[in-house]
């Protein structure tokens, strides 16, 4: 049986330890990670005692409550100890039912016999970097053997969220609205003090010209963003910096680049050899939703 617990009602203990425990685990189900990126905007559906977990994220317009999902969190939902298409199924068929629906991901773990639309991510799992760098292809190797001058007059700093500021606001692209930009700022701010988040920067004769911000936890270290000065891009500091983080990490923890739709994005990220992994999701327009609004208030199933 599935319930719908609001947040004030779940027994944190229990999801933790069903997410912890889960076949499908990411760190982007955590309560940490949902309440930095849908703070008090996000709830449960637990199948009997805890077996399985969809953590439902949401945003209120004119009162309504519709589901959508956070920025910078890609995938959601369900977890449990062995995945199963029919639970998933029911998880499915609660979501369309009694919510409103923007956009919902489920995760790449998630099987499932009705067809989503598919999107790409690529994932390096845990191996000896030495192995995972012999599998570069031959252009992104390339790229990492900086000239002698840019060696030279070159280096990684890990930098603060305050160092960071003003480089990723002057260099974030793809955004459509202002405030789009201060919500990723207030993610980034808050991940970076609770001390999930890194930032690793390249510098360029003493200016700082690429970073990137990682996310870590659950075994795994996410790319949540990479930011690049244009005038500086054949010089190829993201690639640097991207292998210098695998470097690190790679025989302990997962590499998620978080992403891979876009041409261009799938091609940098394809140089390094990852593994594809796509996931389902959920999406409907602001037309639709206002079809299933008045369907859902007729049966009285709208929360």
């Amino acid at each position: 049986m599935i319930r719908r617990l609001k947040y004030h009602e779940i027994d944190f203990v229990k999801y933790s330890q069903c997410l912890d425990n889960s076949e499908q685990r990411k760190y982007s189900a955590t309560k940490e990670f949902l309440n930095i990126t849908a703070p008090n905007q996000w709830e449960i559906l637990v199948y009997n005692d805890y077996e399985a977990v969809m953590p439902v994220p949401f945003v209120r317009k004119y009162g309504v409550k519709i589901v959508h999902n956070p920025k910078l969190c890609q995938q959601l939902g369900v977890f449990s100890a062995k995945d199963d298409v029919k639970v998933n199924e029911q998880f499915l068929d609660y979501l369309e039912n009694y919510y409103l629906v923007r956009v919902y991901p489920f995760n790449d773990g998630n099987e499932l016999h009705t067809k989503l639309r598919m999107k790409k991510n690529f994932l390096i799992y845990p191996e000896a970097y030495d192995k995972v760098y012999a599998r570069y292809s031959p252009k992104r190797k390339r790229k990492l053997r900086l000239d002698e001058e840019v060696l030279n007059h070159s280096e990684i700093r890990t930098v603060s969220y305050n160092e960071m500021k003003l480089f990723i606001e002057c260099n974030m692209l793809g955004l459509s609205k202002e405030n789009d930009l201060a919500g990723f700022m207030k993610i980034y701010e808050t991940s970076y003090h609770l001390k999930y988040l890194r930032f690793l920067a390249f510098y360029y004769h003493d200016k700082m010209i690429n970073a990137i911000a990682v996310y870590s936890d659950c075994n795994m270290v996410a790319l949540l963003g990479t930011f690049s000065d244009k005038e500086y891009v054949k010089l190829s500091g993201a690639s640097v910096l991207i292998d210098q983080i695998i470097k690190e990490t790679i025989e302990t923890h997962i590499f998620d680049f978080e992403g891979g739709d876009i041409p261009n994005i799938e091609e940098f990220f394809r140089g390094f050899r990852p593994e594809l992994k796509p996931y389902g999701i959920i999406e409907y327009s602001k037309k639709d939703l206002f079809k299933k609004l008045g369907s859902l208030l007729l049966k009285g199933r709208l929360f």
